[in-house]
């Protein structure tokens, strides 16, 4: 089996697990919750971004990771860690809705930006060294709970789903 191959099954195993996980365990819990509550776990999770700083730590990665790729993970993550908690510090005050918004487009738009400077900067798995399981076991989770954001900043609020229609006169 080519190192490709492996690398990108097990990213591929990784959305099928996280999809898993999700659906049974975590938005049936989410989903019964006011969005601004439901929301404050996923943002969490996400404040440990800062983890793609380790694409720039030598002896982690191999010296031949493509700064490109680098360089762009890493600082995208830290700027998406940082929405994260600022998100998580304003939630209950006018701003921090837009901030949550604003948090998870630029995550998600990074995450989708990290999967095409790999592919454009030549990316060879053996380069990850010991932050391969980013890409294949972390990467998966948060865009898929990115989509679980977007769902509940979409959704709309119960209380206004509660309250009465007026007759159509």
């Amino acid at each position: 089996m080519s190192a490709e191959f492996a690398f990108f099954s097990s990213i591929a195993l990784g959305f099928l697990a996280w999809g898993l996980v999700t659906s049974r365990y975590i938005w049936p819990r989410l989903r019964r919750l006011p969005s601004a509550a439901a929301i404050q776990p996923l943002l969490i999770i996400h404040s440990f971004r800062f983890l793609g700083l380790a694409f720039l730590v030598p002896g982690v990665v191999s010296p031949d990771l493509p700064p490109a790729f680098a360089h762009a993970a890493a600082y995208g993550d830290v700027i998406a860690a940082t929405l994260a908690v600022l998100s998580l510090f304003t939630q209950s005050r006018g701003i921090g809705v837009l901030l949550v918004w604003m948090f998870n487009l630029w995550g998600t738009a990074d995450l989708f930006n990290a999967f095409y400077r790999a592919n454009t900067s030549g990316l060879a798995p053996g380069q990850l060294g010991a932050t391969y399981f980013i890409p294949t076991l972390v990467v998966p989770m948060l865009l898929i709970t990115h989509a679980v954001v977007f769902r509940l900043l979409l959704q709309p609020s119960r209380e206004a789903a509660a309250q009465p229609r007026p007759l159509a006169t």
